[in-house]
């Protein structure tokens, strides 16, 4: 199919942006009522006023949201996955845990941001977050309200020419991070917001920046915050490999298609009473299994 390439660095409802080389963004809109658009995709475009979106490429990887009534793709073809935590407010670990399969999942590379490490609780969430570390989960402590210069010097190297989004539970400093990576990133997202006259029929948007400073390549995906991510297209194992814990004790139960649940001879759960695998992941692995076994609403 005939066509310009281009990658879309902005989705607002049914408008999108799109850019082509290093050229300005373009509009455009995709074709028919329902769109699978989402930012991160390479497409090909035909030139016009808006540009029309003819297809969406395949993508390298995908990320889905989810709420009561569906999943949803919402980012792609990205290298890197921040996920925030932080002591204060109360740490969600749920969610953490989450977009660590997640990303996993889709062959994302992800770090771990521990912020506001200076407050008193850092350390026990740092104990809580060590079984992570066991398990090759990189992990960067940082302050982003007191040490910006700091924290974005230690990011660095983790952000050069690779696609990056951040993830984290609401307060966890998440905004901050983003404004110090693209100052002036939630005012510069409004004013896109309301030149494409989204703003009052969307409650999502997501762009892609390119981070000031760093090589060309360097680019940070901006999403609005949510509860949960969507995880029911797995399939059983593919959840069992997106957690090392269980991953590397894959084809050693008595059973090759053991669920880790109940079954006899099952070295995950051997493993979990002798504190080799910490309770709090094992009973995630649960809780997520049980939500892709439960029938369909």
């Amino acid at each position: 199919m005939d066509g310009v390439r281009a990658r879309v660095v902005g989705a607002f409802g049914r408008n999108y942006l799109a850019q082509s080389g290093t050229g300005p963004a373009v509009a455009c809109v995709a074709r028919g009522k329902r769109s699978e658009v989402v930012c991160g995709d390479e497409v090909l475009l035909q030139p016009g006023d808006p540009a029309l979106i003819l297809q969406v490429l395949p993508r390298r990887n995908a990320l889905w949201r989810e709420d009561a009534w569906r999943s949803k793709v919402f980012a792609a073809n990205l290298d890197l996955l921040l996920v925030v935590t932080a002591s204060e407010p109360t740490p969600n670990l749920d969610l953490v845990g989450r977009a660590l399969i997640a990303a996993r999942a889709e062959g994302i590379d992800t770090l771990l941001l521990l912020n506001k490490c200076e407050l008193p609780g850092a350390a026990a969430l740092r104990a809580r977050l060590r079984p992570l570390e066991g398990g090759g989960q990189a992990l960067l402590e940082l302050s982003a309200r007191q040490h910006p210069a700091r924290a974005l010097e230690s990011l660095r190297p983790w952000l050069e020419r690779r696609t990056c989004m951040l993830i984290g539970a609401s307060g966890v400093g998440k905004s901050t991070l983003a404004n110090a990576l693209v100052p002036g990133l939630q005012a510069q997202t409004q004013e896109l917001s309301e030149a494409l006259d989204a703003g009052r029929h969307t409650t999502t948007s997501t762009r892609l920046w390119n981070l000031p400073g760093l090589p060309e390549g360097s680019a940070l995906l901006d999403s609005p915050g949510f509860q949960a991510f969507g995880l029911h297209h797995l399939s059983v194992t593919q959840l069992q490999h997106a957690l090392p814990e269980l991953a590397s004790r894959i084809g050693q139960c008595r059973f090759q298609n053991c669920s880790h649940r109940q079954e006899p001879g099952c070295v995950v759960r051997d493993a979990v009473q002798a504190g080799e695998i910490d309770p709090e992941r094992y009973a995630l692995y649960l809780r997520v299994l049980g939500e892709l076994l439960a029938p369909p609403h």
